[in-house]
């Protein structure tokens, strides 16, 4: 565990107590209904999946088979569920939601329509934004799988793209190499000096998105009218995988070949291993390397270039 978990472990706790509280699941119905929490939840799921069976509810919920047995028991004397034989294997049954089912559902739905309208109906937009997005970066970090298969989109720099660059690879290269802030320094420079030159023509940056949020990113600039650089390839870690990387290269290798740029060429380090070989993959060659002491650590320089 790391040094903070206990800490981290108490502020996810008090998360947890804020949350419940706010939405109510601490009360004896959910949303002043006469439903337990479980009880809403597999009335969602049998209202959006129509028909289902009791162990695939049982496998997606993570609910005991024997509680989600007496969750249905109820939900049969009220009339809210019918059990079917399937058309593919008569040996297995199906429940289906019935018509009192779906209205009671309709019910608990609206109520939570209107319990979340008025959470955030005093909140600036703004703040609303803030919220959201906070709570997509809890889903995606505790269901990166889920969010993995969110496809992710490439777009040109808008106003607030490039603190954000400096920001990320600022923070990450700390974070991952020990850098210091002298190359937050290096990369607000670039990214000041692309504002500042920026030729719409020759030159490009892609930031790229994934749920509204950026994910990684890369830029073209203009050498020479024969030599073009790429600069400043990153991935969020939790982007890594998903072939951005690789994405984004082969865009600047695309952009640099269609406006007549016979060289495509960077500067990188030697510990920056997956960018490296996607450099190699895409067919970059070494041309020289050197030690050099930056960013408070002893690192190899590399120049790569692809002849386009």
């Amino acid at each position: 565990m790391s040094p903070n978990a206990e800490q981290h472990i108490a502020d996810f706790r008090a998360f947890n107590r804020f949350y419940t509280r706010q939405i109510g699941v601490l009360n004896e119905g959910l949303l002043k209904s006469p439903y337990s929490l479980a009880e809403a939840r597999v009335l969602l799921e049998l209202a959006q999946r129509k028909t289902t069976s009791a162990s695939d509810l049982a496998a997606d919920l993570g609910l005991d088979a024997g509680y989600l047995s007496r969750i249905l028991q109820k939900f049969r004397k009220l009339g809210f569920v019918d059990q079917i034989n399937s058309e593919a294997d008569r040996r297995r049954s199906l429940l289906t939601i019935t018509d009192e089912g779906a209205a009671a559902f309709a019910v608990l739905d609206r109520d939570s329509h209107d319990l979340i309208g008025e959470m955030i109906d005093h909140i600036n937009p703004a703040e609303t934004d803030r919220l959201i997005d906070a709570m997509k970066t809890i889903t995606g970090i505790l269901d990166p799988e889920r969010t993995c298969k969110a496809p992710f989109v490439l777009r040109d720099h808008q106003p607030g793209d490039m603190g954000w660059v400096t920001h990320r690879q600022g923070y990450l290269y700390w974070q991952e190499y020990g850098w210091d802030n002298t190359f937050e320094a290096l990369v607000g420079g670039i990214t000041a000096k692309f504002i500042d030159d920026f030729d719409p023509v020759w030159e490009r940056c892609w930031i790229a998105e994934r749920n509204g949020e950026i994910i990684g990113s890369v830029f073209i600039v203009k050498q020479s009218r024969k030599v073009a650089k790429l600069r400043l390839l990153y991935v969020e870690p939790k982007a890594r995988g998903l072939g951005l990387g690789r994405t984004l290269v082969e865009e600047c290798i695309r952009f640099a070949r269609g406006k007549g740029y016979k060289t495509l060429t960077l500067w990188t380090n030697d510990c920056l291993d997956a960018a490296r070989q996607i450099y190699v993959d895409q067919g970059f060659k070494l041309t020289a390397e050197e030690k050099h002491h930056s960013f408070g650590v002893d690192l190899i320089g590399q120049n790569w270039d692809l002849e386009l």
